[in-house]
């Protein structure tokens, strides 16, 4: 089983980047697996967790991309919120690094989805 929660807005905790939620979820059963992949038809990242009886999709949409990008380039912690407190993205700096070198020029994800990402992501190395 799978479920899937998307986050659409960001707040800032100090040096933290926060991902905000449009559902109500309980986050702090979670645990990581270090993996992130891309949902290109919805133009999101996708952190993958853990949770009985199956995994849960952290649906990380365009709407707060900006904000990440800003996380990486400082190295900034990444959490998702919910309602019982907050789930750290561990590797996420690692994994979306990794991702985002295949992803430029790489129409395997789509032409939409990369320029969506090239443009967020690579804009000053143009």
């Amino acid at each position: 089983m799978r479920t899937k929660w998307h986050f659409t807005k960001t707040e800032w905790v100090g040096e933290t980047l926060r991902l905000v939620s449009e559902e109500d979820v309980e986050i702090t059963h979670l645990k990581p697996v270090h993996q992130v992949i891309t949902d290109s038809d919805a133009a999101a990242f996708v952190y993958l967790a853990e949770a009985e009886p199956g995994y849960v999709y952290l649906y990380v949409h365009e709407s707060t991309w900006k904000e990440v990008k800003r996380a990486l380039d400082s190295r900034y912690p990444i959490e998702a919120a919910g309602t019982d407190g907050t789930f750290l993205l561990e590797s996420f700096y690692e994994e979306m690094n990794d991702l985002l070198v295949n992803i430029e020029g790489n129409s395997n994800y789509g032409e939409e989805m990369v320029e969506k990402v090239e443009r967020v992501f690579f804009a000053e190395q143009r």
